[in-house]
Parts: structure tokens; sequence; C-alpha cells
């Protein structure tokens, strides 16, 4: 009994030596609960809830000061955000706004497109004809619809004639289709060729009973293409 007289008696000494704080805080009339640790520069009571006076003015104490005030906390702010918030910067009162979350980058796309090798070259030729030209026209025009990433341009050969041959054929037909669509106004440097040579027919077996040249050559006429693929975003 005698301690808990003591402690009243401290208690109101101190409400009554000290003062009260900014008069901005009449509005805040929820308990304000401290986290009771450290120097607290308000008057709490045995629930660690800042005491207030009648009119709601927080007591400070005699540990009070604008940066103690701006330090201790109550729950996630300072204290002094409900009881000096004419003191305690406005920033500091407020939960920081999460960034917005970035806008998801635009899915590449693939849209591989196999020129076919009678709209693209004659036989043992380089040389574009005016059939391949108009289908490298419509790829030019799908590629400035993109997000240009980069262009691929794949030559290749039938099987008549050498290895070493016909790699140089799939090369020289892979560097006529970058050099037209150059022409038409697709960046040089988005564009890269190779030649695989008659490394990869597509005919497969279908001609092996074929005779005559003239018609293993019809025969074989899908394996004589450039597989163009095209990467970019919309």
């Amino acid at each position: 009994m005698i301690k808990q007289t003591k402690k009243q008696m401290l208690m109101l000494a101190a409400i009554a030596s000290l003062g009260v704080s900014a008069p901005s805080a009449f509005a805040q009339v929820n308990d304000v609960v401290v986290a009771g640790q450290g120097e607290i520069p308000y008057v709490i009571d045995a629930r660690n809830v800042v005491a207030r006076s009648g009119t709601g003015l927080c007591w400070r104490t005699g540990y009070w000061s604008p940066a103690a005030a701006s330090t201790a906390l109550a729950g996630e702010f300072p204290v002094g955000c409900a009881c000096d918030a004419d003191i305690v910067p406005a920033d500091k009162c407020v939960a920081p706004v999460a960034a917005a979350a970035p806008a998801p980058a635009p899915k590449p796309t693939a849209d591989k497109i196999k020129l076919s090798a009678d709209a693209l070259f004659d036989f043992d030729k380089a040389v574009l004809k005016p059939e391949g030209q108009a289908r490298l026209n419509e790829l030019a025009a799908q590629a400035k619809d993109l997000k240009l990433e980069v262009i691929l341009a794949v030559g290749h050969t039938d099987r008549i004639g050498s290895a070493a041959y016909n790699q140089r054929l799939s090369e020289r037909r892979a560097a006529a289709v970058k050099t037209y669509l150059v022409s038409q106004g697709v960046d040089a440097n988005r564009i890269y060729t190779e030649g695989k040579g008659k490394t990869q027919p597509v005919t497969g077996n279908q001609c092996d009973n074929v005779r005559g040249r003239a018609a293993l050559i019809s025969c074989l006429q899908p394996d004589r293409r450039v597989e163009v693929e095209v990467i970019g975003s919309k």
C-alpha cells in the first residue's frame, strides 16, 4: 500500500512539473501504446498507454524532446505522431507507399517463316527471283510491326554436289536474303546469316528412287531453301 501511494505521488509530481504536449494532439483520443523500452518521452501507465489530460493532451516527462518524440515508437510510428503531430515530421507518420510493380516486359514472339526454294532461287543459284522478293517484302513488313530483336537467315541446299560447294552456296543464299532485307529498311545489325549446306534436308528419303537428273532436281526442290526466323516483341 505504501509503495502504491508513493508511486502515485511521484506520477502526480511529474505531471505537475512537466506540462503537456502541443494542443494539435487534442483531436487524437485513442489510446497510444508505446513499446515500453528506452527513454519514453511521455508519462505512461502500467499498460504502457500514454497518460492524457482531461482534454486529451499527452503528458510529457523530463525525457521529452522533439527528437525523443520522433524516435520512441508507438506501434509502427513514433509516439509523437499521436501526441505532437505539429512537431514530428509528417513523413515519419505515414506508411511508405509501396512502389508500383513495373509493367511486365513484353514477351518475345518468334514467327518462324520457311521460304520455299522455288520462290527464292533457281537450282544452283543464289540470285533472288521476283517471287522470292515478294516473300521477303512480306517479311520486312512483319518486322516493322515488331520491336525487332534479331532476324536469323539460314541457307540450305539439296544433296546434289559436294559438301564444300553446297556449304558455300547455302551461305550465299542466306547473304542474298540479308542484302534484300536491308534494302527494304531492316537494320543490317539485326540480321544474322548462316549456311547449313546439304546437312538438313527436309525431303528425307522420298527422292531416293527418282531416276533422271531433271526429275531428281525437281524432287529435291524443298531442300533448296532459306529459313528465316524473326524474333521480337509486340
